[in-house]
């Protein structure tokens, strides 16, 4: 529990350089130099991990078994991250960052070993969260996008977030972690749902 708990303080403090934005304390142009910077140097050090065999204390404290010969949540949220801030505008990019830097976290604390596995292991499988930790989810998500969009984008996003983290497929034993899926999902369920209204 006690990692569990330090890999999503690690997942909140992602929030910083969105809500720095938001405060006015750094241009849309830093947010995007820093993301940039933080994503090359995870990528470096995923490399040294995997390729090299560098390990460290911390990722051993702070990776799940899973990400043990794969890209680690860390360097997948960069990655997302670091799409969306270059493919869509501050009003998407900002609330599609925050539902997974805070609003992931919440849903992983209250669904933590709370899953269900469905489909063919080895092949194909998907690992589903309960319905009442999906609908915190929704909520959680939807109240984050409501300051920066239509109440209507709002919803779609949180439910694209919801559905990406409360569905994750496995393929062939890789599972698509949801730091990847949430920020590109969101991000891409606004901006498609603004350019309709």
């Amino acid at each position: 529990m006690e990692s569990e708990i330090a890999r999503r303080v690690v997942h909140a403090s992602g929030s910083l350089l969105p809500l720095a934005y938001v405060a006015g304390l750094l241009t849309w142009r830093h947010v995007q130099l820093l993301v940039t910077a933080g994503c090359a140097l995870a990528v470096a050090l995923e490399v040294i991990r995997l390729i090299v065999g560098l390990e460290w204390w911390i990722y051993d404290h702070l990776t799940r078994e899973y990400e043990e010969d794969n890209l680690a949540g860390y360097a997948l949220a960069l990655i997302s991250v670091t799409i969306v801030v270059f493919a869509v505008e501050p009003a998407i990019a900002v609330p599609s960052i925050l539902m997974l830097t805070l609003g992931d976290p919440i849903s992983g604390l209250l669904g933590s070993g709370d899953s269900e596995v469905l489909g063919d292991p080895g092949t194909f499988e998907v690992i589903r969260k309960r319905g009442s930790v999906l609908g915190i989810m929704f909520g959680v998500c939807t109240a984050i996008a409501l300051p920066f969009v239509t109440p209507i984008a709002a919803v779609v996003g949180g439910a694209a977030a919801m559905l990406a983290d409360g569905l994750k497929p496995v393929i062939a034993t890789y599972v698509i972690d949801d730091n990847l899926t949430i920020p590109l999902a969101a991000a891409g369920a606004i901006w498609v749902t603004l350019a309709l209204l």
